[in-house]
């Protein structure tokens, strides 16, 4: 078990004044059956009240509306996370993580790559466990693609960004989710915080004797303590951090995103 201080902040500057600011966030760890959280705040500007639900998918939602004119929106959250892989607690199956979803229909580069992985999974031994094959489909996944930011953007399905062979944490995501489901296996996508990495991250889980075990993709490693899960659901779609609509002028946004997370000796 590691201890986990977290801070995460978003900051979306606009060209003009906005008005009748309608927003939703889903940015804020929860305790699960991977980690606990506790000590959590959330700071917002402009000042806000905010409404608090939680969705389907058990991520805490957040909303709110903002009348006044503003050139700014930027929010800050931070708390402390005890996460415990070695502990992870039993969840109900749910059969929706082995279907398609909007961001994960293959097409042929999908196709064609599992392919390559069901070939792969037929070598292995008849006592293979789900998370045995994952670890091979993870394998191909990684070796498919190059690391490149700003290539795709959050509407990329898996199929655009496999064909191109490069993309980003949740494009790898996005392509093993959709191999994994057509190799039979329950996925589903994390959006999460990670160490070092200086904005969220994303993974994919597989479920194994009623636990959701983590995988990530961009790095070919199974997920450990360092991780914090903020969100899950079928895929990018179901774990947006934030969205929203306003009223303004031809306006241009600018988002600046920073995501530190440091341990802390228990």
């Amino acid at each position: 078990m590691k201890k986990l201080v977290f801070d995460y902040e978003m900051k979306l500057s606009f060209s003009s004044p906005v008005t009748n600011h309608r927003f939703q966030l889903r940015c804020i760890p929860v305790t699960g059956p991977r980690q606990q959280v506790v000590d959590v705040d959330i700071a917002m500007e402009p000042q806000v009240e905010l409404e608090t639900t939680v969705d389907a998918f058990d991520s805490v939602v957040k909303t709110g509306f903002i009348a006044q004119p503003h050139d700014v929106f930027n929010y800050k959250v931070t708390g402390i996370a005890f996460v415990d892989n070695a502990h992870i607690k039993a969840e109900l199956y749910r059969p929706l993580y082995r279907f398609d979803s909007v961001l994960t229909v293959p097409g042929p580069a999908v196709e064609a790559l599992t392919g390559i992985c069901q070939a792969r999974l037929e070598r292995l031994p008849a006592d293979a466990t789900e998370l045995d094959r994952a670890s091979e489909i993870m394998d191909e996944v990684f070796k498919a693609f190059v690391y490149t930011p700003g290539s795709t953007t959050i509407r990329t399905t898996a199929e655009q960004a496999l064909a191109q062979r490069k993309g980003v944490c949740q494009d790898y995501a996005h392509v093993m989710l959709s191999v994994c489901r057509h190799c039979g296996l329950s996925a589903r996508y994390i959006a999460g915080l990670l160490g070092g990495e200086g904005a969220t991250h994303a993974w994919v889980e597989i479920y194994h004797n009623g636990r959701w075990i983590g995988f990530d993709p961009t790095h070919n490693r199974m997920v450990d303590d360092n991780y914090i899960t903020i969100a899950h659901g079928r895929d990018y779609r179901d774990c947006m951090l934030d969205i929203g609509t306003f009223f303004g002028d031809d306006v241009k946004q600018d988002q600046w995103v920073n995501a530190s997370v440091h341990e802390q000796l228990l």
